[in-house]
């Protein structure tokens, strides 16, 4: 049986950065375009970002710094620490830059954004397509792949096949079929592994194969979600653009260290800096916690020491944002939970119960004091914007860190500090 398209007038475009956090880096570096370069997970153990190039000479994504060590000596390629501020300042610039096309926008991911574009006329969708992908290069440097059918899950295929052929943009609208029948089932965007594997093991190795399976088979052997992939190649669009962004219900901030550390004063400075991290990510959503939870643990596959794992989790009487209060509850919390004699190589916060800062039930003596630090967080966060990141901190997180990720190949770039920006010499 075969199925056609009966929902041209839809059109969604998803935009996705090439390499992100390569391109992120070479923005700084540009004598490192058109070479080898990798971008490495936390603690510098995985590779999580490779350039094309990098690519080419055989280094897979997910495969341990270690284990490519040699080829990366042998083709002089260019190695970064994670740096996931930077990052994260340059996605916003992208984002805010895609706003500019459509009012209708669903940021997916860091780097990918789903935008609607059914205003845009037929014949005008792919140079439009172009000018979202110029644009975004002009203004941020980043480039970027633009796929565009009349369904999310056909849009992805759109990314896929341009990345691939380095086309910049994809139009599927005509001769579907012909793209799907080359598209394999396990590259299809809702298509896990384990799902991967039912289709293949019944016959169904492509995109085309799946949207011409029969609806009573789908039903029988997968779910909703599989149900819906399979109306989508299709051309019916089952999955809606999530324009509003949802808020969080809880915000959990946590890090491997670089190294083991006993002492109950570096975990401190440790459980310190999360919490204030959180907080403010809390702050900058208006909303407030009522529940701090503090976990730690030391390596599940150190085969010299015994292992030692333990969490608390403290309501406050009153739901807050202020970076004081909740560091004050978090270390009172991890006192209860820690035990000499371990090497500890992970810990964490999470602030759970979080609602709208609008909607806190207040009692008596609370106003005054709200009210108080409120003023106190805002002028916090205003300095450390403006200023850079922990210009105002508490005593109790520390100045060295000696505990702090391992980033042995940190490009150190940082666009919220002046005093990190590369320097121009006239």
């Amino acid at each position: 049986m075969s199925y056609t398209n009966n929902n041209k007038k839809n059109k969604i475009a998803l935009i996705d950065c090439n390499s992100f956090y390569v391109s992120c880096e070479r923005l700084f570096k540009p004598k490192i375009n058109n070479k080898p370069v990798v971008v490495l997970s936390n603690n510098d153990g995985c590779v999580i970002s490779r350039s094309t190039e990098a690519k080419i000479i055989g280094i897979k994504m997910g495969e341990p710094y270690f284990k490519v060590k040699e080829l990366v000596k042998k083709n002089n390629v260019k190695i970064f620490s994670s740096n996931y501020a930077l990052y994260g300042d340059i996605s916003r610039r992208v984002m805010k830059t895609l706003r500019s096309f459509s009012d209708k926008i669903e940021i997916y991911s860091i780097d990918e954004a789903f935008i609607d574009l059914s205003h845009i006329e037929e014949k005008e969708v792919e140079s439009y397509g172009k000018e979202i992908r110029e644009r975004v290069l002009k203004w941020t440097g980043i480039p970027t792949s633009v796929g565009i059918s009349n369904t999310k899950t056909l849009s992805k295929v759109a990314n896929n096949i341009a990345k691939k052929k380095r086309a910049g943009v994809i139009y599927i609208k005509d001769n579907i079929d012909e793209y799907l029948k080359n598209f394999h089932v396990s590259d299809i965007w809702g298509v896990g592994k384990q799902l991967s594997k039912l289709y293949i093991k019944n016959g169904i190795d492509t995109a085309y194969k799946l949207k011409n399976i029969s609806n009573t088979w789908v039903k029988k052997s997968t779910n909703v979600l599989g149900a819906k992939t399979v109306m989508e190649l299709r051309g019916i669009s089952c999955i809606n653009l999530e324009t509003q962004e949802t808020k969080r219900k809880s915000c959990c901030v946590s890090r491997s260290f670089g190294k083991k550390i006993e002492s109950l004063e570096k975990l401190q400075e440790s459980i310190t800096t999360h919490c204030l991290n959180a907080a403010e990510k809390v702050r900058n959503d208006n909303q407030i916690t009522k529940s701090v939870t503090v976990f730690i643990r030391t390596s599940p596959f150190d085969k010299y020491r015994k292992y030692y794992s333990n969490s608390i989790t403290i309501d406050l009487p009153v739901a807050t944002s202020n970076s004081i209060e909740l560091v004050k509850t978090a270390i009172d919390g991890l006192k209860k939970i820690y035990r000499y004699g371990f090497f500890y190589q992970k810990a964490g916060i999470i602030l759970s119960r979080l609602k709208d800062s609008s909607d806190n039930d207040l009692n008596l003596l609370a106003p005054i004091m709200e009210n108080k630090s409120q003023i106190l967080m805002k002028a916090m966060d205003f300095t450390n914007a403006k200023y850079g990141r922990n210009a105002i901190s508490i005593a109790q997180a520390g100045v060295n860190n000696s505990w702090k990720m391992r980033r042995e190949h940190s490009s150190k770039i940082d666009t919220a500090s002046f005093d990190s920006l590369p320097k121009i010499s006239v």
